[in-house]
């Protein structure tokens, strides 16, 4: 920037012509204008504003003229300078304003909707059925009794009469622990029934004995519509003085009955378990039809296949074996147990049709069971 000089002439300055501060003033303007949003107007502010822009270059201009000539340089460039101010401000405002509207439009929130919006979701049906069924028995005078997942092979087998040569006790049936040594020969398997629970619990109390054992339990079967290799199970045991089938059957029918509705009754078939004597499979009467189905083609139950009853479990009266492996007197105490499996349960109570729908995880299938406490 050169010294003042009073002889020097600003007309021969090109940046202070007022052509020039003109044009410098309509691009600087335009450019403002132009700007569709506010990242262009910056753009423009720097390129029209800032140090190297066209009017800040003629400002610049100024301090080397003569003082007669400054005044009219000063107010011709100055007005410039103020007309792309404003017109900066102006379009600032604008541009916010439409940002706003924008995204007032893009972002917006109705406020009419549910406040809540998380899904609530469900207990799993099969743990509601189970927390009932425990319920149900400690209101008759039970108590809950739980036991490891993985037991040693003579309260799984050898202390339930289940002898070694049993088919239930080859690898068909039951899953091994190995041992550290990687042989098979542990002692340890994954529990097939919660009866070991039944087992504890006669070695650590004296009878009078009532327990009700719920918990999961693990069979080498595949998984398809109606088997699974891990499944539930609710177990019952009771140990006192003078207890007879007739206390069993007392003992079911009421337990269907609370299950499935009045009215409903077991009926008990001879079988064969290694733990109970006399044992029984247990059959309730068909809850839909109620028996009405049997001889009747034109009302077939689908449920229970026209045959009036549905095997549900299997009970018996405890074994005297399996009494004197836990250290109680036979000749004095007498018991029945029973256990049924939770998956065929909540498939009979709620129409279920496939066993893999309550263990593949879809919320779709808890949802409609709710969230029952």
């Amino acid at each position: 920037m050169s010294a003042p000089n009073k002889s020097y002439d600003p007309v021969e300055v090109e940046a202070l012509k007022p052509e020039e501060v003109e044009r410098a003033r309509d691009a600087a303007l335009a450019a403002v204008a132009a700007a569709s949003d506010l990242a262009q107007l910056q753009e423009a502010k720097v390129a029209h504003t800032g140090d190297r822009s066209p009017l800040a270059l003629a400002n610049r201009e100024i301090g080397a003229l003569p003082p007669q000539a400054k005044a009219e340089a000063g107010k011709r460039v100055g007005a410039a300078r103020g007309a792309v101010k404003k017109a900066l401000e102006q379009r600032q405002v604008e541009l916010e304003a439409e940002r706003d509207a924008r995204v007032l439009v893009e972002e917006a929130v109705d406020v009419t909707l549910p406040w809540d919006r998380a899904p609530r979701g469900a207990r799993h049906p099969l743990t509601t059925l189970s927390e009932r069924i425990e319920d149900l028995f400690v209101a008759m005078g039970y108590e809950v009794a739980e036991g490891p997942q993985v037991e040693t092979e003579w309260y799984n087998f050898d202390a339930l009469n289940i002898l070694p040569d049993h088919p239930a006790r080859t690898m068909q049936d039951t899953f091994f622990v190995r041992a550290q040594d990687g042989t098979a020969d542990s002692g340890v398997v994954l529990r097939t029934h919660t009866s070991p629970v039944q087992i504890r619990t006669m070695l650590t109390r004296t009878p009078p004995i009532y327990v009700v054992c719920p918990g999961r339990v693990y069979r080498t079967d595949e998984l398809d519509a109606t088997h699974t290799p891990v499944f539930g199970q609710i177990e019952g045991l009771a140990i006192d003085k003078g207890l007879t089938m007739a206390h069993l059957k007392g003992t079911l029918d009421h337990f269907v009955q609370a299950m499935f509705g009045e009215g409903i009754v077991t009926r008990l078939r001879p079988s064969y378990f290694p733990f109970t004597e006399p044992s029984a499979e247990l059959d309730l009467k068909c809850f839909v039809c109620r028996g009405a189905s049997v001889g009747d083609p034109e009302h077939p139950c689908r449920t229970c296949r026209s045959e009036g009853w549905i095997e549900w479990g299997g009970c018996g009266m405890v074994n005297p074996r399996v009494l004197v492996a836990c250290g109680i007197d036979p000749e004095v105490y007498s018991g029945f147990a029973f256990g049924v499996g939770l998956e065929r349960a909540l498939m009979f109570r709620h129409n279920v049709e496939d066993m893999r729908d309550m263990v593949e995880g879809d919320v779709r299938f808890t949802l409609p069971f709710g969230m029952e406490i």
